[in-house]
């Protein structure tokens, strides 16, 4: 019976065949769906890779979409094939022309395949094409691609939320299991072709966000990069989708994720902030997200056209013929064409846009009989009702304005609604003194940069347009705000399309704007759009999928986690898990221990709302300090009234209150300052500021200590208030400058502390307090979880070269979570922390009992 489970769907599909380990460069020919048998096999479920394997042969590329970049015809005597030149897989090889590349494709035919034919088909498209067809059943396609894809994932990341029925699908759990099928499938193909060690894999678009997940489990280090090309919606609309954490986590399998815009990589990054609580961090200019050790890299690139295709087009006597044709129906009898290209889909606009062009007409009917709006309707690549509906509308509207603003040898509109060829389609740009484009929302849209090539055209086309020799190119845009191209094409008029009087008037203006001033923004956009093309878009992201791949090699791999849960933890060789019978051991061996415990975030939660300590847990504090061997030490952030007060029970217990300023051995001692208590006049300048962002920052805190200031966003919105803490950080820097004190930012607040005061001088004091009682240990354990508690490593590290520390002492310097650390071990969590310590104080109960 299928799971219900949507987390184990990767156990649900796969076989969960042996997989093989690579040893030698293919050319490979699989003329069957499976797993290679001739190759050598691991048995392993998650391949760590050997970097002393790899090949010194040329690098390859494997790229894996939905469909495949050929085209097929079905003949008596069998299929044919050619390349699809229009494809984008196919075009983005020139971005490495001049390297030595081998580029291997992965992805479905564009028509059935009898099953007793799929074995010839797929040799014969491996060796001349090197391609890999995926064959689905047409059941399982509709469901996946007709079902998922189009009907759930491609409404909602074009922020259409299914409140009814007819207004995008409700989540179907078969459709989604189909999905996750299908990604399997193709992961099983692409394993039939893939060298783990050398090569690169590059997945496109919405049809294949968990197939990171299955390339990862079988390879810990496969150097994988994904691009998303349409939108990808708010925080707001995704979190609505019921698979939103499996779909997060499967994405950051990848080493590299691509976005067309800043906006779609922002809606990202929130995302995976409010759902799975990651950060990001910007680094000479590149974005990076820390997931279990692994650095998954954000780049935010627009796609480009491919300009030699294009200006070959430009050159045929086809498009030549045809644009003598358009100006013949046009120019010479006193029309000005607009032009709309745009698929038969819901998020188009274009009904949007004939009630502008039914507008503009209204509000200037000197333009009755002298204005065309050509409206080019690309057949819809989905199916469904929404289609339908667009296509009654469009049509209706076009014969409501040719009905009342039309005449004899003049329509208002002229809808094509066949499939153009590419020649044809060029020759409308070329002829069009503007193009309009008034999606309510899409990805990037390459029409308004084909359009702009087109205008350029070449000397042949001139004559035909009849323009001068050496006369300046011009261009007029139409662009929706809402489209991915829109920030890059700066000198278009952008419309909100929703607001069809603006887009009436923008209309307008184009065909009214000064001629110098139209070619100065076709000069501006040609400049962009022919340097940043699709070369230059494949070159930069391959380049930069090989430099965030550089060191997978250099770290230590292995996967955890179930389903489409799992990931793989990479970390530097020489920090590793702390082991509970490691540590128990050199417990038992040793006699002199020093320990010392943060205590948020590593004996209490932080997300636990009652701070007291357990009586669990002061009962493990209790039998640790019996041992008289043993030195123990809290160190906190905290007030020392409240640490006492909470610690009462404990009577040999060292306390370290305010990073350390205050400090107890036991109980009944005196708290020990570490410098002179000052008057803290600077609280006067610091409170009232922090008290502003504490106002404008809902869910915010001041906590007074009587050295320190702590301003806690620990309950607010994580953006805002991440963002608010950058600003407060500044703002107290600047208004502190001249003060005593430091000022630092932790997880989820913002401190102001005296100088030289940190949890590092607790470690060091405790360490020279050791040694001058003739007391140095041969067991010291830290354990900490955030930066606070960085300078206790540091100091416990660097004292292992010196006299506090012998170079025989077992020392463990422990953090919490898999993170970038000075410490050399790391815990999973507060659990693990508990359970730990739980082991240890029974120990030493059992070592007191025999003594």
């Amino acid at each position: 019976m299928v799971s219900r489970s949507y987390s184990n769907l990767l156990e649900l599909v796969s076989g969960e065949a042996p997989v093989p380990s690579f040893r030698r460069r293919l050319p490979r020919i699989m003329t069957v769906p499976g797993i290679i048998t001739d190759l050598e096999d691991d048995g392993a479920d998650s391949v760590v890779s050997d970097p002393s394997s790899s090949s010194t042969q040329r690098d390859r590329i494997i790229i894996v979409a939905n469909q495949l970049p050929v085209k097929m015809n079905r003949r008596t005597d069998g299929w044919s094939f050619n390349w699809d030149e229009n494809s984008l897989l196919l075009q983005l090889k020139d971005g490495l022309a001049d390297e030595d590349v081998e580029f291997i494709y992965v992805g479905c035919l564009s028509e059935d395949v009898h099953p007793n034919d799929q074995d010839e088909v797929s040799q014969i498209l491996l060796e001349t094409f090197k391609c890999v067809p995926t064959f689905l059943p047409q059941e399982l396609f509709t469901k996946y691609y007709h079902g998922f894809c189009k009907q759930q994932l491609w409404p909602l990341f074009h922020y259409m939320l299914p409140l009814s029925p007819d207004l995008g699908g409700r989540f179907n759990r078969s459709l989604w299991q189909a999905y996750v099928s299908v990604n399997k499938i193709f992961a099983d193909r692409i394993m039939e072709v893939i060298s783990p060690e050398d090569d690169y894999v590059w997945i496109h678009d919405y049809h294949l966000m968990v197939l990171p997940t299955f390339l990862r489990k079988r390879f810990n280090r496969v150097k994988l990069g994904f691009f998303l090309h349409s939108p990808f919606p708010s925080s707001e609309i995704y979190k609505t989708l019921p698979i939103r954490e499996e779909i997060l986590r499967a994405l950051l399998n990848s080493d590299l994720i691509g976005f067309h815009t800043f906006d779609y990589a922002r809606h990202f990054l929130s995302c995976c902030s409010r759902m799975l609580g990651l950060s990001y961090e910007s680094k000479r200019g590149y974005i990076g997200l820390e997931y279990y050790g692994r650095t998954v890299s954000i780049k935010i690139l627009p796609i480009g056209i491919h300009m030699g295709q294009l200006q070959s087009v430009l050159n045929l006597p086809e498009t030549e013929a045809k644009v003598a044709e358009l100006v013949k129906q046009f120019s010479l009898v006193g029309k000005t064409m607009l032009l709309g290209v745009d698929d038969m889909d819901i998020f188009k606009g274009i009904s949007l846009k004939l009630l502008a062009m039914e507008q503009l007409l209204l509000q200037h009917p000197e333009k009755k009989g002298k204005v065309v709006l050509v409206q080019i309707a690309n057949p819809a690549r989905g199916k469904g009702k929404d289609v339908k509906e667009v296509q009654e509308e469009t049509c209706a509207a076009v014969k409501r304005i040719n009905d009342k603003f039309g005449e004899p040898g003049y329509d208002p509109v002229i809808l094509i609604d066949r499939p153009l060829k590419f020649y044809e389609r060029v020759a409308y740009y070329v002829v069009a003194e503007c193009c309009l484009v008034t999606a309510v929302r899409d990805g990037m849209n390459l029409i308004p940069y084909e359009y702009i090539i087109s205008r350029q055209g070449n000397g042949i086309l001139d004559s035909v347009l009849g323009l001068d020799k050496g006369v300046p190119k011009k261009s007029m845009l139409v662009l929706s705000e809402f489209i991915g191209c829109s920030p890059s094409l700066s000198g278009a008029l952008r419309v909100n399309p929703w607001n069809v009087d603006m887009v009436a008037e923008a209309m307008d203006f184009a065909l009214v704007m000064p001629e110098p001033e139209k070619q100065l923004r076709h000069e501006k956009h040609y400049k962009y759009v022919s340097t940043h093309d699709v070369a230059y878009w494949s070159r930069s992201f391959l380049h930069d999928l090989e430099r965030t791949c550089k060191d997978h090699s250099q770290r230590r791999c292995w996967g955890i986690g179930f389903g489409l849960r799992f990931r793989v933890v990479a970390l530097d060789p020489n920090f590793r898990k702390l082991a509970m019978e490691h540590i128990v051991s050199a417990y038992k061996r040793t006699t002199t221990r020093a320990i010392l415990l943060d205590y948020d975030g590593t004996l209490m939660p932080q997300s636990s709302i009652d701070k007291k300590p357990s009586f669990e847990t002061l009962e493990i504090l209790n039998s640790l300090c019996r041992d008289r061997n043993n030195t123990v030490f809290i160190v906190s952030a905290r007030r020392s009234d409240e640490l006492a007060e909470w610690f009462t029970s404990c009577e040999k217990l060292g306390i370290a209150a305010e990073h350390g300023y205050f400090t107890r051995m036991k109980r009944d001692d005196e708290w020990e300052a570490s410098g002179p208590v000052t008057e803290c006049n600077w609280k006067q300048i610091a409170e009232p500021v922090m008290q502003l962002y504490t106002e404008t920052t809902d869910g915010s805190v001041i906590e007074l200590k009587e050295t320190a200031m702590a301003w806690s966003y620990e309950d607010s919105d994580p953006d805002f208030g991440s963002c608010q803490a950058k600003e407060l950080l500044d703002h107290l820097e600047s208004v502190l400058a001249n003060e005593p004190v430091t000022v630092k930012s932790g997880v989820n607040y913002v401190e102001v502390k005296p100088q030289g005061v940190s949890k590092g001088l607790v470690a060091k004091r405790l360490l020279s307090w050791m040694k001058e009682k003739e007391l140095s240990p041969d067991f010291v354990l830290c354990i900490g979880d955030d930066r606070s508690d960085e300078d206790m490593f540091e100091v416990i590290m660097s004292s292992m070269a010196g006299p506090s520390i012998g170079p025989s002492t077992e020392v463990f310097a422990c953090t919490v979570g898999r993170k970038p650390s000075k410490a050399k071990y790391y815990v999973d969590d507060t659990v693990e922390i508990v359970r730990t310590m739980q082991a240890l104080a029974s120990v030493a109960e059992q070592m007191a009992a025999v003594v």
